[in-house]
């Protein structure tokens, strides 16, 4: 731990002109004290660090004692340390891993890029969550994580769908990646081959971590391609125990993870919509419409819609993913969509826009019909 400590102090003071007590204090998490006996520590280990006294006093390394890494422009520094997302990082439990990174190549870099970090850090910035959405992090994430950095194998315990069952199985995979999507978690994975061992020391997930929480829209998961050793999508929150082996896999080099989720993504946007209503709207209520429902469904309905009526409304055959959505939905348009098919769903708009009829016909403070007043009162 001390060891650590020194090297992450010497690129510190490696990457910065000088650095006060308290600076050095805050950034290792340490007291002044433990920074003072640091520093003559390595002092004594031959790094020439320089302690100046007073109001604008610090340690600084003298010397140049500097390693350097030459040949990076600055437009390449600069994506560099634009490479780690921090909040992923830190749901993973990669923080202080990346961090030391960045302080090794922080410190090679030649003193005319020093500035790199900050300049890329204060002009990009990525908020990987949904709006009006708390990110979640799974209990199992960070050792699912290890066991993707290692490819070594795990098992598992993972809770199907409700619509499936919600049963539990056992699962013993190859991790192959993690994609982080609008603040949910997925683990890309295949069934481990059959008579590989099975993982030993287990590490439970307490309870409560699963659920079909977050901001995964529908809470169901991307699919997964034919045939056992196929690769499959699975929710990290989901997983109840797992087990981390010493065991490694054989990886498929040839994997490509960006191609696999695109491509998969694409399918499971396609598969969610199996049913199909036909709805009028007005200029509005198009304009609107991909805003309250998929938003590539919407958009090819409206690019496959006729002209427009007399009254400027357009009619499309709109998929959605069932009728209970499509009503939660489409409702948001308010007057500017006409509900035409199926029946039975037209006949719930009917029931719902009576109802919201029935609303605004009573006073908004007392809760009475307007037209219910008594005699010789005009209601005013």
């Amino acid at each position: 731990m001390r060891a650590a400590r020194l090297i992450r102090m010497v690129l510190l003071l490696q990457s910065r002109p000088s650095m006060t007590g308290a600076e050095l204090a805050r950034e290792l998490e340490v007291s002044e004290r433990t920074v003072a006996r640091d520093v003559l520590a390595l002092s004594e280990a031959g790094v020439p660090v320089y302690a100046a006294r007073g109001r604008t006093g610090g340690y600084r390394l003298i010397g140049g004692y500097r390693t350097r890494l030459t040949g990076l422009a600055r437009g390449e520094a600069e994506t560099l340390f634009l490479s780690g997302v921090p909040s992923a990082l830190r749901a993973m439990g990669l923080a202080d891993t990346a961090s030391a990174a960045r302080l090794k190549v922080a410190a090679a870099l030649l003193p005319e890029l020093s500035d790199t970090p900050a300049s890329a850090a204060q002009r990009f910035h990525l908020d990987a969550p949904g709006w009006w959405q708390e990110p979640v992090t799974p209990e199992p994430l960070p050792l699912i994580a290890e066991a993707v950095w290692g490819d070594r194998l795990l098992t598992a315990r993972y809770r199907r769908r409700a619509e499936t069952g919600g049963t539990e199985v056992r699962r013993t995979l190859e991790p192959y990646g993690l994609v982080l999507k609008a603040g949910v978690w997925y683990l890309v994975a295949r069934a481990a081959e059959e008579g590989l061992s099975p993982p030993r020391a287990a590490v439970p997930a307490p309870r409560g971590s699963g659920g079909s929480g977050g901001s995964g829209g529908s809470g169901r998961t991307p699919g997964a391609g034919p045939g056992p050793r196929s690769h499959r999508v699975y929710r990290v929150e989901r997983f109840g125990s797992v087990t981390v082996s010493e065991q490694r896999f054989a990886r498929d080099e040839g994997f490509d993870l960006p191609g696999f989720w695109r491509e998969r993504a694409a399918e499971f946007a396609r598969s969610i919509l199996r049913d199909t209503v036909v709805v009028r709207l007005s200029a509005a209520g198009a304009r609107k419409l991909p805003r309250v429902t998929d938003r590539v469904a919407a958009r090819e309905a409206l690019a496959a819609a006729g002209e427009a009526d007399g009254e400027g409304w357009v009619t499309v055959t709109l998929p959605v993913e069932s009728l209970d959505v499509a009503q939660e939905q489409l409702l948001a348009l308010g007057p500017d969509a006409e509900l035409l098919e199926p029946p039975e769903l037209r006949a719930r708009f009917a029931e719902a826009a009576a109802r919201a009829a029935a609303l605004y016909a009573r006073d908004g403070h007392d809760g009475r019909d307007r037209h219910d007043e008594p005699d010789g009162q005009d209601g005013r």
